[in-house]
């Protein structure tokens, strides 16, 4: 079974991650949504986004990536899988959705575990200087 994926995340961030990802998995558009929240727009306008974004994947088995906790794409992700098994992480960033990317076609816990490893190790300090005003 495929796993569908939708992005909830500050505006434009959502749409940055979707298409970054189908940069490299562009076969896989139709697994992947985005919903941009936008400054000021109502909570209940956004969750209405979001149900149409899911509704429209065409899989049976759901991830749902946030960018932070406690901000309002998280809220509207809360809202939208309550009463589900849908999972939600948050911190969500692009090694996240390729690591689970990749592994799409496993079960949604592998897919969720997965995906949670890529964002915590997509994390990597590349350089080894320290100091002042660098």
């Amino acid at each position: 079974m495929k796993t569908g994926f939708l992005i909830i995340a500050h505006a434009p961030l959502a749409s940055a991650l979707r298409k970054a990802v189908l940069h490299i998995f562009s076969e896989h558009s139709d697994i992947v949504a985005a919903v941009d929240v936008r400054k000021d727009e109502p909570t209940e306008n956004t969750l209405t986004e979001a149900r149409r974004a899911l509704a429209k994947l065409p899989t049976q088995q759901f991830l749902v990536v946030t960018d932070m906790v406690g901000g309002t794409p998280c809220n509207v992700a809360q809202m939208l899988v309550d009463g589900t098994s849908i999972p939600v992480l948050s911190g969500g960033n692009l090694p996240m959705l390729v690591r689970a990317m990749n592994y799409r076609t496993e079960s949604l816990e592998v897919v969720v575990q997965r995906a949670q490893e890529g964002g915590r190790n997509g994390v990597v300090r590349v350089n080894q200087s320290i100091g002042v005003g660098n």
